[in-house]
């Protein structure tokens, strides 16, 4: 089975539903996509996709899928940030680790825009790849960095199909903070999956 014949993550397929509806699709960051199963997977879901990833080998297929995803080949390490000022309704992150950005991915969030966020975690080294500590989220790394949104589920441990360790995360970027003098809004509910 191929990269891009791959089903999307389960965690993005759960959480997927609180992408937060927009005429005309939500606006959704794909970062570091790879060759595009979770571009692909939120486009049908009726999303506007950007995909971003350094190896403009793995976007080319993407280029066949029109106007609902956009591919973007920039070197997220080495480069400059590709998406200055833009805001999303989701930034969708799997397997991939680069702590620099974290502020480029908080920021990037809309009000009310949904983190998915997935990678492997600290133990993964005995199992497999990656080993290095660079790459691997130490225990409860996702809650602190996150800690200005509300988490709506987190997760923190061992998978079996296949052996890693994981560490994921879905959170909502609140919006801005209610000042004084000003009328707080009801809480936003975020619907559990399948709930009726």
């Amino acid at each position: 089975m191929t990269t891009d014949t791959l089903p999307p993550s389960e965690w993005v397929r759960r959480w997927g539903h609180l992408i937060p509806d927009r005429p005309g699709g939500a606006r959704v960051l794909d970062l570091a996509c790879g060759q595009g199963r979770h571009s692909r997977w939120l486009m049908r879901q009726g999303h506007q996709v950007t995909a971003v990833d350094r190896d403009a080998q793995a976007l080319a297929g993407l280029a066949e899928l029109g106007p609902w995803v956009r591919p973007l080949q920039a070197d997220l390490e080495n480069g400059p940030w590709p998406l200055e000022g833009r805001e999303f309704e989701a930034v969708v992150v799997t397997n991939y680790l680069w702590r620099p950005l974290w502020p480029r991915i908080l920021v990037s969030l809309a009000p009310g825009g949904l983190l998915l966020y997935e990678t492997f975690a600290d133990g993964n080294a005995s199992v497999g790849r990656p080993a290095r500590p660079e790459f691997l989220l130490q225990p409860g790394e996702l809650l602190r960095v996150c800690a200005g949104l509300r988490i709506v589920a987190y997760e923190d441990g061992f998978l079996n199909h296949p052996e890693r360790f994981v560490q994921r995360i879905a959170a909502v970027n609140a919006g801005p903070a209610v000042t004084a003098g000003d009328k707080a809004a009801p809480p936003a509910r975020y619907p559990l999956h399948g709930a009726g």
